[in-house]
């Protein structure tokens, strides 16, 4: 057996995979502002233009167990750098795109390249011990809003220089990724692993399945909790910028800060505070008061009186998602056997991606049906159901960092 990597090796191929996915994120930004405008001067309609962006969470969705189940067996470095090479390829296509056609096919190609967020989650799970894991999976969410931050307005800067700029500077982007992370980013699974998941490892839609099939086991649970918190963090940002804009006026011109500020707020969360925390009070309790916080704000948000208490009370959903995402995703590796870990992430982004196509169209509905402040007592009541389930969710035998050897003689579900 190899030797697990030292505190300097685990802190260096973590900041190599941080970067790897803060550009790729950026890249993905970088586009996504632009799509809509490109469309419509492709003579789309609204309605493509829904399909257009949805095509790329229904690839991701699909694609994310097979990439999780492929890295169990092959190792994970070596899909990275499928997804990666993929990302570029669809940003490429995007690019040269002059017909919606090909508009679908670059948001495809991009969606089943970027389905591995559970593979680049798993990495952590296999380098990270389980006492730091929620930690560093906070700062490669961190990652993600700095991606979401700064790849928006390189967009716009690029579509000066035409169409097709924003589309190769993010291939270019994705290039350079492929290019460091084969460079610095060695395989996190032994040899002996990547066999024992050959031979042992499930179907690749198995997990899948087994949510469904047994949805209070441990990691079926937890997987409930990260799709279900994601269904209403997702069904709030559908909806933000048309309740701002009818209940307090703001405009395509104005919205953009909003979101750099809750952006900036969720960077700084994960990235400085979230390890402490975790550290103060442990992943079950973290998770459960991320809970609290995301309920309060998004209850919160139709009650304000003026944009000024908006504001002020905006940090509470945040807050609420730093605790919540990184610390269910830190326990579902703890309760999973070592196995299973890449199909067990990869499983959890499905059904996020599932609740990321679900929320935008049920939000919409109701806010135009309902009320402007229907989406968020909507999403609020979920949030506090996930809440409740928190609590009696059980503690994994890998509680400290000497634990792993006990959470990968757990059973991904129970049988």
């Amino acid at each position: 057996m190899t030797e697990p990597p030292s505190s300097r090796d685990q802190f260096k191929r973590l900041t190599v995979l941080i970067a790897t996915n803060c550009v790729d994120m950026i890249g993905f930004m970088i586009v996504v502002p632009l799509l809509p405008f490109y469309a419509l001067d492709m003579a789309a309609t609204p309605i493509m233009i829904g399909w257009i962006i949805a095509s790329h969470a229904i690839a991701q969705l699909v694609a994310a167990p097979i990439w999780g189940r492929l890295s169990d067996r092959f190792g994970r470095r070596p899909i990275l750098l499928i997804s990666l090479t993929a990302s570029a390829g669809g940003f490429l296509v995007f690019g040269l795109a002059n017909t919606v056609l090909l508009l679908f096919l670059s948001r495809i190609i991009q969606g089943m390249g970027g389905g591995t967020t559970g593979v680049a989650q798993a990495y952590v799970a296999d380098t990270i011990p389980p006492a730091q894991r929620a930690r560093a999976l906070g700062w490669l969410s961190a990652a993600t809003s700095a991606g979401v931050i700064l790849g928006p307005a390189l967009g716009s800067l690029a579509a000066h220089w035409g169409q097709a700029a924003p589309g190769f500077i993010a291939a270019g982007l994705s290039m350079v990724n492929v290019f460091f992370a084969w460079r610095w980013l060695p395989e996190s699974r032994t040899a002996e692993e990547r066999s024992a998941s050959r031979r042992e490892a499930s179907p690749v839609w198995h997990t899948v399945w087994q949510v469904l099939r047994h949805p209070l086991t441990p990691v079926a649970s937890l997987i409930w909790v990260y799709a279900v918190g994601m269904l209403a963090f997702a069904a709030m940002t559908s909806v933000v910028a048309l309740y701002l804009e009818a209940e307090f006026g703001v405009t395509a011109k104005t919205i953009g800060y909003f979101f750099v500020y809750i952006g900036a707020l969720s960077f700084i969360m994960r990235s400085v505070l979230l390890g402490p925390v975790v550290d103060r009070i442990g992943e079950y309790t973290a998770m459960s008061l991320g809970t609290v916080s995301l309920a309060i704000g998004l209850m919160l948000y139709p009650l304000v009186p003026n944009l000024w208490t908006l504001i002020a009370i905006m940090p509470l959903v945040p807050i609420g998602t730093a605790l919540l995402f990184p610390s269910t995703t830190s326990l579902m590796s703890q309760h999973s056997a070592r196995s299973d870990v890449g199909a067990v992430m990869g499983t959890a982004q499905t059904y996020a991606g599932l609740s990321r196509v679900i929320a935008p169209l049920a939000a919409t509905a109701a806010f135009q049906r309902l009320g402007h402040g229907t989406p968020f007592w909507l999403a609020a009541g979920l949030v506090v159901l996930v809440g409740l389930w928190t609590l009696r969710l059980p503690r994994p035998a890998a509680a400290d960092p000497a634990g792993d050897a006990a959470a990968a003689a757990q059973p991904t579900q129970a049988s």
